[in-house]
């Protein structure tokens, strides 16, 4: 008799373990509050052909719009952690690269980190929407991305993002065939032009006031900006060319999003150069620049480093000073 109400008493506690770890499976399996969408994150002229000389770059963000804390998971390839979809006019769907093709049909192990957001929190990132999708005829098309919380070989959980219009061109003639950034409005192509320090910083200021990004960006030495940062410069040393490109994109985003950096992104109401002084390569611009509140503005001195590379002056690093509030 013992014996029978032990074994009983065993079945019930491993059904128990078993409801309990379902239980929990399937809590973790909730991606209900997870909200995916996607962006255009530095706009240009879109060409059919090579992903390197005219890449599509989208900025993905993941927002936790619940209660609770979202955990998923993400692929360090992120080819094996969402997929990015183009439509026709017509309904009908771009084909996948042969990169993306043999990278999922080729056994391997997928190295991943488990992340998790706090409720009201997002995590961004920029990926290539030609490294997934083969683009070879101009078009319209229409845009969308599939993220996989618990990885592609996992594809009963996806979550789908928002459609973005993606216009590709018919190619430029060699002649013209380095693509540039181009002003949203106007769709003038950019180049920077060999100007003064003085005048670079003082475009990159007016530039930051109007939120063109492009023309903000064109005379920044993006890579030096980022590495001021002694932990960032280690993890960049050490890492791969793929993954420098990766750190360069995310930095930008963060930059655009205000998420680091404050100081070089906040907007000035008005600014006034101060002092430039310069050498045939290395210079700095002083800048005092007032930043309007509700009931007063703050004075502030902003320190510009710039450097000359091919003819061309860059901003790689900067200084501020507070100078008190008016």
């Amino acid at each position: 008799m013992k014996r029978i109400l032990l074994s009983i008493i065993t079945v019930f506690s491993i059904f128990a373990q078993f409801s309990f770890a379902q239980d929990a499976g399937e809590k973790q399996a909730d991606y209900s509050n997870a909200s995916v969408s996607i962006r255009f994150y530095d706009r240009t002229m879109y060409y059919p052909g090579s992903k390197e000389d005219n890449p599509i770059y989208v900025d993905v963000a993941i927002t936790n719009k619940g209660t609770d804390t979202l955990r998923f998971k993400l692929a360090d390839d992120r080819m094996f952690s969402l997929d990015f979809y183009a439509y026709t006019i017509k309904n009908t769907t771009l084909p996948n690269t042969k990169d993306l093709t043999i990278k999922r049909s080729t056994n391997q192990t997928v190295y991943f980190r488990e992340l998790a957001i706090e409720p009201g929190e997002t995590y961004s990132f920029v990926e290539n929407v030609k490294d997934y999708i083969q683009i070879d005829e101009p078009s319209i098309y229409y845009l969308e991305m599939r993220f996989y919380p618990e990885l592609y070989k996992s594809r009963m959980i996806e979550i789908a993002s928002n459609r973005l219009s993606l216009d590709i061109r018919p190619a430029p003639s060699a002649s013209s065939s380095n693509i540039l950034p181009v002003e949203n409005k106007t769709m003038a192509l950019l180049k920077p032009e060999a100007i003064s320090p003085d005048k670079v910083v003082e475009q990159t200021i007016t530039a930051r006031q109007k939120s063109l990004w492009d023309q903000y960006f064109l005379y920044m030495d993006i890579e030096q900006m980022m590495v001021r940062n002694s932990e960032v410069n280690r993890k960049y040393k050490n890492a791969s060319a793929d993954e420098r490109n990766r750190m360069l994109k995310v930095y930008k985003a963060d930059l655009m999003q205000n998420r680091i950096d404050y100081d070089i992104v906040s907007i000035p109401e008005r600014f006034q150069i101060e002092n430039t002084s310069y050498s045939q390569t290395e210079g700095t611009v002083s800048v005092i620049e007032w930043f309007k509140y509700p009931n007063f503005s703050e004075k502030k001195r902003y320190i510009y480093k710039v450097r000359q590379r091919d003819g061309i002056w860059q901003i790689y690093d900067y200084s501020v000073t507070n100078l008190g509030t008016e």
